[in-house]
């Protein structure tokens, strides 16, 4: 396993385990298989209505709870400091754990306009140490900016939709100049032709990889933190196998040249 530095001083792996879509009694057999494989940064949500199972999981995984890195996102709804405190509260309960190693807000909402109140909860849960870090997803860099210019603490990481048919570099740029590390959310642009690319299975077939080896070798090579999602045991593992190999530097720019500039999901600014 690789690991990043966040801007706290505080590890994470590279790579981790979504639990996107994965229903509540599945994840804890699909969160257990993760774990056995070598998995130990597990992401999750309040509204992806899985935290019981994911908890359950890691109770029983045997594994020292500072060895994992537990992610979790506050909802929408659940926007404003007062209410942002107490949806944490019910995501820990959730979890069972004493601490998540990282909070994110999950979306902006930037006409809601509480973002910057909900993020002053958060660093209030930060400061009693019952999130380790503190970071948000789907930020733009309009909201990113303001976020950092009116509060005290810098975001650690920010999570947004990015694979190669949506390599955001110009996000990149900005989270990198804040000292804010990208995450990529649907880092295999979830199916959606993208792993039928004509560049991405060459690259597989001349490094004796899969299309999917090949985009998180990238999204890795980028600096990504990545967070693939699969609830089949086979490709959970092939997801895993990707720290054997390296892909040049004209082969890095092959699979970066596939930007599209479109996305798959919901556009931040107008989202919720």
């Amino acid at each position: 396993m690789q690991y990043v530095t966040l801007n706290d001083g505080r590890a994470m792996p590279q790579l981790g385990f979504g639990v996107w879509q994965v229903p509540d009694d599945e994840a804890e057999a699909v969160v257990s298989t993760a774990l056995e494989v070598g998995y130990r940064s597990i992401d999750t949500a309040r509204i992806y209505d899985n935290e019981k199972g994911t908890g359950r999981a890691l109770a029983e995984s045997g594994i020292a709870r500072e060895e994992l890195f537990v992610t979790t996102k506050l909802w929408n709804d659940d926007q404003g400091y007062d209410s942002a405190l107490k949806a944490f509260d019910a995501s820990l309960e959730r979890l069972g754990l004493d601490y998540v190693d990282l909070y994110l807000i999950h979306w902006p909402r930037p006409r809601q306009d509480a973002y910057v109140d909900t993020w002053r909860a958060l660093e209030r849960i930060r400061s009693e140490g019952r999130a380790r870090s503190i970071g948000v997803s789907n930020f733009t860099a309009a909201t990113l900016d303001r976020l950092v210019a009116e509060t005290d603490v810098v975001p650690v990481l920010n999570q947004i939709e990015l694979h190669p048919y949506h390599s955001q570099e110009a996000m990149r740029e900005v989270n990198a100049r804040h000292g804010v590390l990208t995450e990529a959310w649907s880092p295999l642009g979830q199916g959606k032709g993208l792993l039928d690319d004509p560049v991405l299975t060459d690259l597989a077939d001349r490094y004796g990889r899969t299309p999917a080896q090949v985009v998180l070798r990238w999204h890795l090579q980028l600096g990504n933190v990545v967070i693939p999602k699969s609830a089949t045991p086979s490709r959970i593992r092939e997801n895993f196998e990707v720290f054997d190999f390296e892909l040049s530097a004209e082969d890095m720019d092959r699979v970066g040249a596939l930007d599209r500039g479109g996305r798959i999901g919901p556009d931040p600014d107008t989202f919720g």
